[in-house]
């Protein structure tokens, strides 16, 4: 085994990396130091920034501070695997070196970390010397010691059974590619990364080819994290893989393709949406990850406040009329007409949906996929569907005049129809109907509602911690900021919850939208009316402590 490197964390350093201080605090008082040649520690108590207690804490704690370069070392499979590997990915831990004596030493990314340290301790039974690691090569450690990836060869621990449907591997016309789809580390590994969702709680992979290596990322919240890639020379049988599974084409590779399947993992279902698209490289392929379990469709749970859901509710209630859910993408309005249309199913109701795609099965709806490459498009549906008695229908997308025209018809002819538009506020979706062509004055009478949303991530509940007062909050206000601990994979967040903007359509509203609904005097008067905004909706969830001021003010720049 390759000679440990190890170095001393300056008292700085500690500081910065547990966010205990600012960088510009640390800077000034490096600079007093120097000025009064006294210690760190000393200074730092003197000014308030942190207390005698704490220093002397990590004082201590740096004395036998040691930290390991894990791509260095070379630890024997037997002594990693001393520790169970769910209690590896819980901690961030890697045993490395078992002493001839009772002594295991630990790559940790917290090795102050007690109950982790105790945890091994009583599971190993070593006594443990804990040894610092950056967090991202322990993970990679992980995948390596623990399922086998780093090198492409076959993991050495049993991967949960994978069942895919729909396949039809028989029908491979090219016996080579067929043969590396077939590789059993390439299946294992295609495997592990539908584990990996479920796991990370992930919605997308993403792997992409370079030109000397291979990009695999998972989106988690709303963002791109790094996983484990394949090796170069497995990518073409894992891109050959997931077209097998997902009825493509696999001798194919100049044009782009896309699919889908349905797979369990344990017990969970999954419904996966495959795309893949041919680079300079070679094929990026993009799976979209939906998981029927996590699908939200209590109406409590999405996120708004009190006169904002009972809006939504009333709209529901009403027997025609059209509610629109605007937003970018990604934005979680899927979820919402989702939560709206569970609201209103109930057996004397006939409910119908057009979709592109179908993204989760509800009981008891009637869900269409619209397929516009031969012309049957959300328009040719929507004129056959009110033919079939419909008393509520949902509309993935008004994207044109036709539809949106069709729409507004089934809405003043007795029909409750739910739908989305691309626009960035609830006032704006109003001028972009007009924009399509529609007359004023049909708006009026058909509109009941506009929502307008976006996602944020929820600060994680283990580790966030209290941040600097902000202006925007009002005097007295605590607010809280990301951290990042094990529970969370060191991001500092855990799932996301939607910050809300609902116009209501007022009769004052409706007056100003005949006489062509000028953007900025609706907006006026609508927030005059008690219109909360996107923003002040945000920062409400700053102040609750349920987000942080960084994510707010990063929605409000998309």
């Amino acid at each position: 085994m390759a000679a440990m490197k190890t170095h001393k964390e300056k008292l700085g350093e500690m500081l910065l990396r547990l966010q205990l201080i600012r960088p510009e605090d640390l800077a000034a008082a490096l600079e007093e130091q120097q000025k009064s040649r006294r210690l760190l520690g000393a200074v730092l108590v003197e000014k308030g920034l942190v207390s005698s207690a704490r220093i002397a804490e990590l004082l201590k704690l740096q004395r036998s501070s040691e930290a390991v370069t894990l791509s260095l070392l070379d630890p024997a499979p037997a002594t990693v695997k001393l520790i169970p590997e769910r209690l590896a990915k819980r901690f961030l831990a890697l045993a490395f070196d078992k002493g001839d004596g009772n002594e295991l030493k630990v790559a940790m990314a917290e090795p102050s970390d007690i109950i982790a340290v105790d945890t091994i301790r009583s599971i190993t039974g070593f006594e443990i010397h804990p040894v610092r690691a950056r967090a991202e090569e322990i993970l990679t450690a992980i995948q390596k010691y623990y399922y086998g990836f780093s090198s492409g060869t076959e993991a050495s621990v049993e991967v949960p059974e994978v069942e895919f449907a729909g396949g039809h591997e028989e029908e491979a016309e090219t016996s080579e590619i067929k043969f590396q789809a077939n590789d059993p580390p390439v299946i294992k590994y295609v495997n592990m990364l539908f584990v990996q969702v479920i796991e990370n709680r992930a919605s997308d992979i993403h792997l992409e080819p370079m030109e000397k290596s291979i990009s695999c990322r998972f989106r988690i919240d709303g963002v791109l994290r790094p996983g484990t890639p394949p090796a170069t020379g497995m990518y073409p049988g894992v891109v050959s893989r997931i077209k097998i599974i997902s009825k493509l084409d696999i001798a194919e590779r100049r044009k782009p393709q896309d699919g889908r399947c349905e797979i369990k993992v344990g017990e969970k279902l999954l419904d996966l949406r495959i795309s893949i698209f041919p680079t300079v490289f070679g094929e990026k392929v993009v799976i979209r990850v939906l998981d029927r379990s996590s699908l939200i469709l209590n109406l409590e749970e999405l996120g708004m406040e009190g006169s904002q859901m009972d809006a939504f509710k009333n709209a529901l209630k009403k027997p025609h009329g059209i509610i629109l859910i605007t937003g970018p993408t990604g934005a979680g309005k899927t979820t919402t007409l989702y939560a709206g249309l569970a609201y209103t199913n109930n057996p004397d109701k006939n409910i119908i949906t057009l979709e592109d795609p179908v993204e989760y099965r509800l009981e008891g709806i009637n869900q269409t996929q619209v397929r516009p490459e031969i012309g049957l498009t959300f328009a040719t549906y929507l004129r056959h569907v009110l033919r079939q008695d419909p008393d509520v229908i949902m509309v993935g997308e008004i994207r044109d005049l036709e539809t949106a025209e069709i729409a507004i018809r089934a809405a003043l002819t007795g029909h409750l129809v739910l739908s989305t538009v691309h626009t960035n506020d609830s006032v704006s979706t109003i001028t972009r109907l007009m924009d399509m062509g529609i007359q004023p004055y049909l708006l009026p009478p058909s509109l009941n509602l506009v929502i307008a949303q976006r996602l944020v991530r929820r600060l994680c509940p283990e580790c966030k911690q209290p941040g600097p007062p902000s202006s925007l909050l009002g005097p007295g206000v605590q607010c809280y900021q990301a951290r990042g601990c094990p529970f969370c994979n060191q991001t500092g967040y855990w799932g996301r919850i939607g910050i809300y903007e609902v116009l209501e359509i007022t009769p004052e509203i409706r007056e100003l939208i005949i006489k062509g609904g000028n953007p900025d005097l609706l907006k006026s008067l609508a927030r005059k009316q008690g219109m909360k905004g996107l923003l002040p909706g945000g920062l409400g969830k700053v102040s609750q402590g349920i987000t942080s001021l960084e994510e707010v003010l990063g929605m409000m720049e998309d």
